[in-house]
């Protein structure tokens, strides 16, 4: 007969009070023995000989982009999965995969290790391995004989789990290593005090334990629930394991999260013909596998679609009892024994701080580099040189930055600066119609001074930035000269020193009446000197917002985006502050920046389907959809003094939604223009 879990750590009734952290105690010890013997003997005396169980979970392979990573992460690929799970006393597994279904996002050719495909059985051997081997290997498990003179114990909460009329009290063991530089595990267990039985386990691990350089951390919650009243047993398990490169100090981050279910228990029936073919985690017996790797065996099938069961929190920073782990590991042992040792790395904020072009500037080229003194402090130095207006354009910064991601900055500079109000085009597009037709949106202007920067953790649903900066500002003259056409007038500019103060407040992702949005704020205060014989001094306020969302219905997706900008009334508005619209994002079918005010703001509205296309083949990264999304948009414009400019066009968006093409009429002395860019989630690294 088949069992569910009658429980989990779910219902806390009375927390015991916890006396000060005694590492080493003759309780703790006393505990930990008693949960180590009680692994040893699997469980056999209790008369627990074999199960059979059912788990469903999802793999996923997200991505995050952006300096701190600011926001949550995005799927890139998604697996579900279903296995029928077998286990023998004393130590004996087997997990048939009898169903496997993916969902590419993005283009990528990861490749799971076997192991990630499967749930963690009897909490770890007595050495973990994770990765098959090449992640994490042999790392001796706190609750095993070597386990007992590797690691320092100490007892935390206590707890109370009520089922029905009986009462059971669970007591967290916490772990360190007593050597932290060796390879070693860090966290707590949770043990029944009765059985000794581990209730739930939350593990991480020293740096040492790592193999591959390029992993940041490696978190594992796996949580256990009573069947028939006598035997804790796997019941929902999380992994998560996450990548930053270690060549190059680029804001780019691989994650891999593995969420589990486990249910339907037969207990005590037997199993012994799974055991004599194969390795632990493979396909079912009789399962059919496509060329794309999905596996369907006779008479199962997944419901819905994968990304429409995938649960919320997936996409997250990390799940709670994640974000726990985290934060315990980090308060159990020193910061260098888990964090990655850095010394020294190329560093870039997007891939045109090392080339592009501008009609500034022409070809330019630029590196940096970071080096990191002390834990939590760096300090970024480069320059950039353009081969046309032969002038060097030097910054550095110095950043100390908290495990949270708060800190502080001090940066000085000599850059070019974008009156733009948001970016009309990514930079990689921008150098090549910069370059080729004399097609540069950018209305550039020279700057150079020192910024203080105060920035929140990165882990805030709104996050406030604050920053006070001294510049001096002058017009940039064009030396640039492209292929064929010619450039705008250049951007014109009042020479003058500007100090200003800047709050801005970011929320990255929240909930809106049922859509998934996105916002921004910026509020400076200015203070403005003219550098030249007038000498007239000037004081205003500027404001920038924008807002993003999507929703989603069956037949498409609605989204919608606004922005709007103003300045408050000063003696005299340097051109270099003037609001200006036009062009693709701003006010498709109007020419670049050709709607400029003190105060504008824009809203576009479009729609986005389905529809069939031809699918693209990537080679080792996939194959595009046979679909692309169509997007017919409207668009209004307006600026104080000269009203309104609405257009309407439609987009198409192929290959993963990762290129766009679009074609726009501005209906008021506008005309039709024509676009082509990369996705916009790309352009800050562009």
């Amino acid at each position: 007969m088949k069992r569910t879990m009658t429980t989990g750590l779910v219902i806390l009734l009375a927390p015991v009070a916890i006396a000060a952290q005694d590492w080493n105690s003759a309780r703790a010890e006393s505990l930990a023995t008693h949960a180590t013997a009680v692994r040893a003997a699997q469980l056999a005396d209790s008369g627990l000989k074999s199960y059979k169980a059912e788990a469903r979970g999802y793999l996923t392979f997200l991505a995050q982009l952006g300096k701190g990573f600011p926001d949550p992460p995005k799927i890139v690929r998604a697996d579900q999965i279903a296995s029928d799970i077998y286990w023998k006393a004393p130590s004996l597994s087997k997990q048939l995969i009898k169903g496997r279904r993916d969902t590419l996002v993005l283009p990528t050719d990861i490749n799971y290790h076997r192991d990630h495909l499967g749930i963690v059985q009897n909490n770890f051997p007595s050495f973990i391995r994770i990765g098959d081997g090449d992640e994490v290997q042999d790392v001796p498990h706190p609750l095993s004989p070597s386990g007992l003179n590797d690691y320092d114990f100490a007892v935390g909460d206590s707890l109370q789990i009520r089922l029905g009329d009986r009462t059971l009290d669970v007591v967290q063991l916490r772990f360190r290593p007593k050597d932290q530089n060796a390879a070693r595990a860090i966290g707590s267990v949770y043990v029944d005090r009765e059985t000794g039985s581990v209730v739930r386990m939350a593990i991480g691990f020293t740096r040492a334990a790592y193999r591959d350089k390029d992993l940041e951390d490696i978190s594992v919650v796996l949580e256990s629930g009573l069947i028939e009243g006598r035997f804790w047993l796997p019941r929902r398990q999380e992994v998560e394991i996450r990548r930053t490169g270690t060549w190059l100090d680029y804001p780019a981050r691989g994650i891999i999260r593995g969420r589990w279910e486990i249910s339907d228990y037969d207990v005590n029936v037997p199993v012994d013909a799974v055991f004599d073919r194969g390795p632990e985690i493979e396909t079912a017996p009789g399962a059919v596998v496509t060329r794309s790797g999905e596996v369907t065996t006779p008479g199962f099938k997944f419901p819905g679609t994968v990304l429409d069961s995938i649960p919320p929190d997936v996409q997250s920073f990390a799940s709670s009892d994640v974000a726990k782990l985290h934060s315990e590991v980090s308060d159990l042992v020193r910061a260098r024994t888990v964090e990655r040792a850095r010394t020294l790395a190329l560093a870039g904020s997007s891939v045109s701080q090392f080339v592009h072009v501008n009609r500034v500037e022409g070809i330019a080229v630029g590196a940096g580099a970071t080096v990191y003194p002390a834990p939590h402090l760096s300090l970024n130095a480069g320059a950039g040189y353009g081969f046309s207006d032969r002038d060097w354009k030097p910054h550095a910064a110095l950043t100390y930055a908290s495990n949270s991601g708060a800190g502080v900055s001090v940066a000085a500079y000599r850059a070019l600066h974008d009156v733009s109000v948001v970016p009309e085009r990514s930079g990689l597009i921008n150098s090549f119609a910069t370059q080729e037709y004399g097609s540069d949106y950018t209305g550039l202007f020279s700057a150079r001074g020192g910024s203080l920067s105060l920035f929140a953790p990165t882990a805030m649903s709104l996050r406030p930035t604050f920053e006070i900066a001294v510049e001096r500002q002058a017009m940039a003259t064009d030396h640039g000269e492209p292929a064929s056409g010619h450039f705008a007038p250049p951007q014109p500019a009042t020479s003058l020193i500007e100090a200003r103060a800047t709050l801005r407040l970011d929320a990255p992702r929240f909930d809106l009446f049922g859509m998934d949005a996105s916002a921004a704020l910026s509020l400076s205060a200015v203070h403005d000197r003219e550098d030249a014989l007038a000498h007239f001094v000037t004081e205003s306020g500027k404001g920038i917002g924008t807002f993003a969302a999507t929703r989603t219905f069956s037949t498409g997706q609605l989204a919608i985006s606004m922005l709007a900008a103003g300045l408050t009334s000063g003696t005299r508005t340097p051109p270099q502050s003037l609001i200006a619209l036009g062009g693709p994002v701003t006010a498709p079918g109007y020419d670049f920046h050709s709607l400029v005010g003190e105060r504008a703001g824009a809203v576009h509205v479009e729609w986005r389907a389905k529809v069939p296309f031809v699918p693209v083949p990537l080679g080792e990264w996939g194959r595009a959809p046979a679909t692309a999304t169509l997007a017919p948009f409207v668009h209004t414009a307006w600026v104080d003094g000269k009203g309104w400019y609405p257009s309407a066009g439609v987009g198409l968006l192929s290959v993963f939604d990762l290129l766009r093409f679009d074609v726009a009429r501005g209906t008021r002395d506008g005309r039709w223009s024509f676009y082509f860019d990369v996705s916009r989630d790309f352009w800050p690294i562009l």
